[in-house]
């Protein structure tokens, strides 16, 4: 039985399809690498501070939501996801420094996962030109896991900054590689 993701016709010609938008997806990552590597202080804060926001309005949106179910079995853990995650905003928002520490961590974790998606992603493409640059993102990411991992807490301040950074450059080179090469 063939899924649609071995089904190389298919999964190459999507591929195909978009390589000028996985180009641009690539250079836009690149930019911002960039920019993140520039300024990893300014970087740390400004990713902190907008993850605080997105928690407190997800958080008070949650909230008021889930008194629409009131009565219900769900009541109780939206209502306490909806404070949980407005607190987890504020404390960010009023702490970015110590929300940089706990941010670095929550990272590093998303990096391991990230890596081994894009692992799987090159291999996927391995018979394909190009499905290096992506191994080589996913290994990069995974990298930067380990590497959160054994600085943490004391590389909090201007590691998410430039980790961010680093991904983007990575993850960016890799779609760009990969664009190149559908064009082939």
């Amino acid at each position: 039985m063939t899924t649609f993701l071995h089904d190389g016709n298919f999964f190459h010609g999507k591929l195909r399809a978009a390589s000028s938008k996985l180009f641009w997806l690539g250079f836009v990552l690149v930019l911002l690498g960039l920019a993140a590597l520039a300024f990893p202080i300014f970087s740390t804060l400004a990713a902190t501070i907008l993850v605080g926001w997105a928690l407190l309005i997800s958080g008070v949106a949650v909230f008021v939501s889930s008194f629409w179910i009131h009565g219900t079995g769900p009541f109780f853990g939206a209502n306490l996801f909806g404070l949980l995650s407005t607190g987890a905003g504020v404390f960010l928002l009023f702490n970015p420094l110590a929300g940089a520490v706990a941010l670095t961590l929550v990272l590093g974790i998303m990096f391991m996962f990230q890596g081994a998606a894009e692992v799987m992603f090159a291999m996927e493409m391995r018979p394909a030109s190009g499905w290096v640059g992506m191994l080589i993102s996913g290994l990069a990411s995974i990298v930067l896991a380990i590497i959160i991992a054994s600085g943490w807490p004391g590389i909090s301040l201007i590691a998410l900054g430039l980790l961010v950074g680093i991904n983007f450059l990575t993850s960016g080179f890799g779609y760009i590689f990969i664009s190149r090469s559908l064009k082939e």
